[in-house]
């Protein structure tokens, strides 16, 4: 089993920064890509942005140029430095782990979330 502790969410203001944080434990063999997912209220969840060990990324269209993924293998951990806020951004987003997790269903172990609000 894998457990996902999330922390970095919180409210901005547009234009501004925040860096999410999400340190997986558990079984390293069961942790390969990293990434997070968001929902916004009557939205469905979207993938923003994915890493693999090797160091490969996939971003969401809408975040591209202003979000970073990165991640620490040692510490089992998965950053995303989100630049230029919009409120467009706001959501809960949700650290996602799996052998893959580019679609919904590959997702195999979810962190509870963390609320990121950006007011206008």
């Amino acid at each position: 089993q894998v457990q996902l502790v999330e922390s970095g969410g919180g409210l901005v203001q547009a234009g501004g920064s925040l860096r999410l944080s999400c340190a997986a434990s558990g079984s390293i063999f069961a942790i390969n890509a990293m990434g997070w997912y968001r929902q916004a209220p009557g939205k469905q969840r979207e993938l923003v942005a994915a890493i693999t060990r090797g160091g490969s990324t996939n971003y969401a269209d809408s975040v591209k140029g202003r979000f970073t993924i990165s991640r620490d293998n040692a510490k089992n951990t998965v950053y995303l430095q989100m630049n230029n806020l919009k409120p467009e951004d706001t959501a809960v987003y949700y650290c996602a782990v799996g052998r893959t997790i580019v679609v919904l269903p590959e997702v195999r172990y979810w962190g509870q979330g963390t609320q990121v609000t950006v007011s206008s």
